[in-house]
């Protein structure tokens, strides 16, 4: 049996969730009375956490807005986070073969914790995650290596035995800084270019390949 845990992002990793997380910014900034951007054009604004996605999404000149914004987001988005979300290919069968192998799984995401707990528990089958981190007070966001390390402690692992799972530059950098192994994936929100730069141990096209790997 293998003892490995692998710590999957969310958002473009094993979720694909653009439509929805687009949708309700888009929604807060018909609200304001401000233009909206189309659905695609979030792929490079998400990863960093809401408050990120809201600074990147807001005009200039309008910061003043930045708080107010964040509150209607994340009531639209509690409401809307699995209107369109679906699990990418592949990626339920990979799960399930990590398990029967015995590696252990875990999520680690900037989106904040209830959100988080609430897809993975709406998408996958019970007991699919050891844990689930999410964005939580006193924990710094990805790419510090906190959220992390928190997720190998709760999985019994040493970082050694984890391998980081993502699409973007921040979660190649997160293994990078917990001194993980990192697997950068291209279903998601991000080119290969991206993860090439921030060092990614290894690069997949499809889920299966991680298991090959």
């Amino acid at each position: 049996m293998s003892t490995r845990a692998f710590l999957f992002d969310m958002d473009g990793t094993l979720v694909d969730s653009l439509a929805d997380i687009g949708g309700s910014m888009n929604a807060v900034l018909r609200e304001l009375g401000l233009p909206e951007h189309p659905i695609t054009d979030y792929r490079l604004k998400v990863g960093e956490g809401a408050a990120s996605l809201i600074a990147q999404a807001l005009p200039a000149g309008h910061e003043a807005l930045r708080e107010d914004a964040l509150a209607r987001y994340r009531a639209h988005y509690a409401k809307n986070m699995v209107a369109a979300s679906r699990p990418y290919d592949g990626i339920v069968p990979l799960l399930a073969a990590l398990a029967a192998r015995g590696d252990r799984i875990a999520v680690v995401t900037n989106k904040p914790q209830a959100p988080a707990s609430a897809i993975a528990a709406a998408l996958f089958a019970e007991g699919t995650f050891g844990v689930v981190v999410g964005e939580r007070e006193g924990v710094p966001r990805k790419p510090n290596a906190a959220p992390a390390l928190l997720a190998a402690e709760a999985l019994g692992m040493p970082p050694s035995a984890c391998v980081f799972v993502g699409d973007t530059s921040v979660d190649i950098l997160t293994a990078r800084a917990a001194q993980m192994r990192s697997i950068g994936v291209l279903w998601g929100f991000r080119d290969r270019a991206e993860l090439v730069e921030a060092g990614s141990d290894h690069i997949v096209a499809h889920p299966d390949e991680i298991l090959a790997l």
